[in-house]
């Protein structure tokens, strides 16, 4: 579980956090809505690392990474997959040199093994005999399940997911959205997601996080955020046709 405490993040005189706190836990898919500009990027930031808040604590099943050194924070980040927004992949690699980009970074395994994890992590995202192909040669979809296999490579007790169903069709991305859930609950990671996609909130949001001007102005699940009455939450779910046929 990451538990954050009085989170407060400001860059100059503007505030872009304001007292967050939030408890995401193992094995559910933890989702963090709110319009552009509300603070929810970096407020991801923040919980991998690449920010620091001026105040509060960030607490990886009771460590808390704001207080850690260099050397500690290196370890935490060992225990975390990232799926990036567009899938991030390394052009020049293939998919199979993608999916072991972590595990050279973080083990001592010998190629073999390497090679071993990188095709069990193709197989459980169904990409079996993608290997030797570029990013180039991949649909879309694809490219998230690598990314996702890239991610879930170095088993990794955390994981991380900036808008994974960014440019992808419906159908696709209710399929990536579905592999995300399995593989959370699978293998018991705390996942948090941030996305501005209604579908994945109402088909995988076990715990939604809805942040509004750097404040966290709503809390609950893809049942109760329907019957919500928070005036920001529902322009914001108006924003959606589905959505608001839904609410109607």
């Amino acid at each position: 579980m990451i538990s954050v405490k009085n989170l407060y993040k400001s860059f100059g005189e503007k505030v872009v956090l304001h007292n967050i706190s939030a408890d995401f836990k193992a094995g559910e898919n933890n989702l963090v809505i709110g319009l552009s500009g509300s603070g929810k990027t970096v407020l991801m930031k923040c919980l991998v690392g690449l920010e620091k808040p001026q105040q509060g604590e960030i607490l990886f099943d009771g460590r808390d990474l704001v207080s850690m050194n260099e050397h500690e924070q290196a370890t935490i980040r060992q225990d975390i997959g990232m799926v990036f927004q567009g899938g991030a992949l390394f052009d020049s690699l293939t998919v199979e040199e993608n999916v072991i980009f972590p595990l050279d970074m973080y083990t001592n395994k010998t190629s073999e093994e390497k090679i071993e994890r990188a095709n069990f992590c193709l197989c459980r995202v169904n990409l079996e005999n993608t290997n030797k192909l570029y990013p180039s040669e991949l649909s879309g979809g694809m490219k998230k399940r690598v990314a996702i296999a890239r991610a879930i490579a170095n088993n990794p007790r955390y994981l991380f997911c900036d808008e994974p169903n960014a440019g992808l069709d419906p159908r696709t991305a209710a399929v990536i959205d579905e592999l995300i859930s399995e593989i959370t609950k699978e293998y018991n990671m705390t996942t948090i997601i941030n996305t501005h996609d209604m579908n994945s909130v109402l088909q995988i949001g076990d715990n939604v996080a809805f942040v509004y001007q750097g404040n966290l102005w709503w809390k609950g699940n893809k049942h109760s955020i329907i019957e919500s009455h928070n005036l920001e939450l529902i322009e914001f779910l108006h924003a959606s046709e589905l959505t608001k046929r839904l609410i109607t």
